[in-house]
């Protein structure tokens, strides 16, 4: 009788996310807590940085009841990011190939590739809300929590083992026919429902790509990265000054970084986005270091109302584009905007600017 209607619940939740345009889902159990001396190994070494939430948090996310008291089941959703105009290139280079070399080539600002539409914790929040509410008006009594990255959970544990793919050697989830640019949603949830089964096979092999593609080795062993040296958290998620070692090393990306993923072979699978809001805005697929320069902050703001890029700030952003200005190869008038910022500047960004005025001389 209990399997009769955890198949029937699972039916429900599969018409309800074929009809919204869902991607691929599964269902996890909550026990997490294999996870436990990893996580706690990887805090204890300070790997975290200055992200306090990892350690105040602590091992409070591999507890489902921590989000949602009395969960039973996870229910994991991969939705696909890249757009597909990124992904079709006009030519017979990948766009794997083209972004690599576009950025290597440290003539132009980068913005990384999930953060160039709207933000990702909106747009899925918010279908995972209506996802839920759909279900939970066709069966009443049972309750539901959604999550999208920054609730305290353990988001790619939870799809690996609802077979959504594997964890890859840069700890990021991969399927083999999707790659891993995609986003991962999940719901808390109180309903029966059958398990999907954990994803099979590790399908790394011996591939270390993601682990040489690194540029500031932030990917210390596999499985395994040190926040500290990984260019997303310095230019996302760190406030203090950029460590000096590290700033040639960020080159010009403005905020985040792709490098792993693009460098993994089974992105050449990656499947396009299904939703217009993660479309590129031309601010950030075709970024202006004359007109990123000289934004003021109400500008910056207006700009970048609704995308995840606001979430660091002007003093970060500033920052970041600084450091980039520095790596920067070959842009006519760079020093003379630096001169520019640096008149408005404090002496955090002051310090920055200088030092990518040395690396213009």
């Amino acid at each position: 009788m209990q399997a009769h209607q955890e198949q029937e619940n699972w039916a429900l939740l599969q018409r309800v996310a074929k009809a919204q345009g869902l991607g691929c889902m599964g269902v996890s159990d909550t026990h997490l807590q294999a996870c436990e001396p990893h996580l706690q190994a990887w805090l204890n070494q300070g790997m975290h940085g200055e992200m306090a939430y990892m350690e105040r948090h602590g091992l409070k996310r591999l507890n489902a009841d921590t989000l949602f008291p009395g969960a039973i089941r996870i229910v994991s959703l991969r939705v696909p990011y890249v757009p597909e105009t990124t992904l079709n290139q006009p030519d017979a280079t990948t766009f794997t190939e083209k972004t690599l070399m576009e950025i290597e080539a440290h003539n132009k600002p980068y913005v990384s590739l999930y953060a160039r539409g709207r933000d990702y914790h909106k747009v899925i929040r918010q279908r995972l809300k209506r996802f839920a509410d759909a279900v939970n008006s066709e069966v009443g009594g049972f309750g539901f929590r959604v999550a999208v990255d920054s609730a305290p959970t353990a988001e790619v544990e939870i799809a690996r083992k609802a077979g959504l793919g594997w964890r890859g050697k840069h700890t990021l989830l991969i399927h083999p026919d999707e790659g891993s640019l995609f986003f991962l949603g999940e719901v808390f949830t109180n309903m029966p429902l059958p398990l999907s089964g954990e994803f099979g096979k590790n399908h790394c092999g011996t591939c270390t790509s993601c682990i040489t593609a690194c540029p500031t080795r932030a990917i210390v062993k596999p499985y395994q990265v040190d926040a500290r040296r990984c260019i997303s958290y310095l230019t996302i998620e760190h406030d203090s000054e950029i460590p000096l070692e590290l700033r040639p090393l960020v080159g010009t990306r403005i905020y985040g970084c792709d490098d792993c993923q693009l460098a993994c072979p089974w992105n050449k699978f990656a499947k396009p986005a299904q939703y217009a809001d993660f479309n590129p805005r031309a601010e950030f697929e075709k970024p202006d270091w004359f007109a990123m320069m000289r934004w003021t902050e109400q500008e910056f703001l207006r700009i970048t109302e609704g995308s995840a890029i606001r979430r660091i700030g002007y003093k970060r952003f500033r920052r970041n584009l600084a450091v980039a200005a520095g790596n920067s190869v070959g842009v006519v008038g760079m020093r003379e905007a630096l001169l520019e910022m640096r008149s408005s500047a404090d002496a955090f960004l002051m310090e920055h600017i200088d030092w990518a005025l040395s690396r213009l001389d």
